[in-house]
């Protein structure tokens, strides 16, 4: 049977009476045991609000080279920008990526207490020269929380989990952001805009670009692009989601190739619980699924910590989203 990627309308998510809510959360759970990925409309964010954070995103990658160095993530603080190549797949293998990015995390004052309960929460290194960017920014990553919310709470109806057993993961969470910029390769070009990988977090939201380049890989190991609407949003499901449902739910390889001749910008939000939540299975695990439990924190701190190219996973390291041939 082929894979293909369903889009779902989650409006009926909104309300616990509404006739449509089961058949709703039961659609969502089939896609994400199925293939991981699904489209959504109906999740109430306006368009011209994406377009909004687009053109942030343009006007940020344009600020010049020297600006956008001088606010270059560092080793101890990986927020601010990523230089085209910087990183290549978490294993050390294979062609840089061929993009550019800008990291942002949960925003949390730096007085806060939670800072000292661990070091990669803080404010945010906002690009000086778009002043605009926070307020667009956090405006739609609040109505990305409140989707995330109800995708999340619709997947611990279909599991058949007590209420607020995953949601509640998700005060304080360690959820972040990347607004990336890909230049367009030339067909014949080596490497990837992304790798293949699987994402490490519970769930992935993604608005997606009219350029298009997100190809998902389907079990008989072929690729396929989510066919979204106008308006909708792809979502996948992370490692941490696959690993709390003892395997039912599919974290899926996917990866990105610009050959459309046109520049990509693309803002995904990676959905990640509080630092100190631990990831094991709440339900029984599918036959051959053995994974040990994750604590977040330092799940989140080693995928920082490999990307460097001079940092090695050790024995301690979780699984970090790089396919092994």
């Amino acid at each position: 049977m082929t894979q293909t990627i369903p889009t779902i309308d989650i409006s009926p998510l909104r309300s616990p009476t509404s006739p449509d809510r089961a058949r709703v959360v039961s659609d969502i759970l089939t896609a994400c045991t199925d293939i991981g990925f699904l489209s959504i409309t109906g999740t109430g964010i306006a368009p011209d609000t994406v377009d909004k954070v687009r053109e942030c995103c343009r006007t940020i990658f344009a600020i010049d080279e020297k600006s956008k160095w001088d606010q270059a993530i560092t080793r101890d603080n990986y927020r601010g920008y990523i230089p085209m190549g910087f990183f290549t797949p978490n294993d050390g293998s294979g062609t840089a990526d061929k993009y550019e990015g800008y990291k942002l995390h949960f925003e949390t004052a730096s007085d806060d207490p939670i800072v000292a309960d661990c070091p990669l929460y803080g404010p945010n290194l906002w690009p000086r020269e778009v002043p605009q960017a926070r307020d667009i920014i956090l405006g739609y990553w609040r109505q990305l929380d409140a989707v995330a919310d109800l995708l999340i709470g619709a997947l611990e109806d279909g599991l058949q989990l007590p209420p607020g057993t995953l949601v509640d993961g998700f005060t304080k969470p360690m959820t972040n952001m990347t607004l990336l910029h890909y230049p367009p390769q030339a067909p014949d070009e080596a490497g990837f805009g992304i790798h293949p990988h699987k994402d490490t977090d519970a769930l992935t939201i993604i608005a997606p670009d009219p350029v298009g380049g997100l190809e998902v890989q389907t079990r008989d190991g072929g690729w396929i692009t989510p066919d979204t609407p106008p308006g909708g949003f792809v979502v996948n499901i992370g490692d941490m989601l696959e690993l709390w449902s003892g395997g039912r739910l599919v974290s899926t390889p996917h990866r990105v190739v610009n050959t459309s001749g046109k520049e990509r910008y693309s803002f995904p939000y990676f959905a990640v619980p509080r630092h100190d939540v631990v990831v094991a299975p709440l339900c029984a695990p599918r036959d051959g699924f053995e994974r040990p439990a994750v604590h977040c924190g330092h799940w989140s701190a080693e995928i920082w910590r490999t990307n460097w190219p001079d940092e090695e996973a050790s024995a301690d390291t979780p699984e970090l989203g790089t396919l092994h041939s």
